[in-house]
């Protein structure tokens, strides 16, 4: 009986060590688990507040991108609004030239037209003024005919223009010098120097310098 009683008191005191125990190993998951899930719900909430000031972020550069569109439409309206302005300026001032330079060939014309008709009825030595008239008539006629077809034609140097060979055009019945010299890309200037003329008239038929040949 009495070695009974012993191994049933090492038994008992044996299974009190493995419930300690059991219990103890119990306890220190338990604190491990707690430890695991108050790290995951402190990294939870920082990828929370991360992801919430992405957000915040994200929401700031959509402002700044609406805005930026917004601002460049603007400037694309303006840019137009400007470019029409300035469409519509050198269209005035296209015809404002055109205006301008028909005004100053109409005035030309009409200073040639008078200087034609003093120089018809200026009579010359004796003859009647009717028949010097008639033979001014005449010979501007004759000119005018015998005009050739060819605008310009190479000639023999003369005046400033030295040893090369000058283009020469022969005025025609509404010509200009102002015309003329516009046709073939040189100043009035230059023209009335190469040809020694004092003003802008000139005569049908007339033979003019208005280059050089290349």
């Amino acid at each position: 009986m009495k070695g009974e009683y012993c191994v049933n008191k090492l038994m008992l005191r044996s299974s009190y060590r493995f419930v300690i125990i059991v219990c103890g190993g119990l306890l220190l998951s338990g604190c491990v688990m707690a430890e695991k899930y108050d790290a995951e719900k402190a990294r939870s909430l920082n990828f929370q507040r991360l992801l919430a000031q992405e957000e915040k972020r994200t929401g700031e550069l959509d402002s700044e991108v609406r805005r930026a569109k917004n601002e460049l439409m603007e400037y694309e309206s303006r840019n137009r609004e400007l470019t029409a302005q300035v469409q519509a300026t050198r269209d005035q001032m296209a015809r404002a030239q055109e205006e301008a330079e028909a005004m100053k060939e109409s005035a030309l014309l009409e200073r040639k037209a008078k200087a034609d008709m003093k120089r018809a009825l200026k009579p010359t030595g004796k003859a009647p003024a009717g028949e010097s008239m008639t033979d001014a008539v005449d010979l501007r006629a004759a000119g005018s005919r015998t005009a050739p077809e060819a605008s310009a034609a190479p000639v023999a140097p003369e005046g400033s223009l030295g040893s090369a060979r000058s283009m020469v055009h022969v005025v025609k019945p509404g010509e200009t010098l102002y015309r003329i010299s516009r046709r073939y890309g040189v100043a009035v200037d230059k023209v009335r120097k190469w040809n020694k003329l004092p003003d802008d008239i000139i005569e049908v038929g007339q033979r003019l310098v208005v280059g050089q040949e290349q």
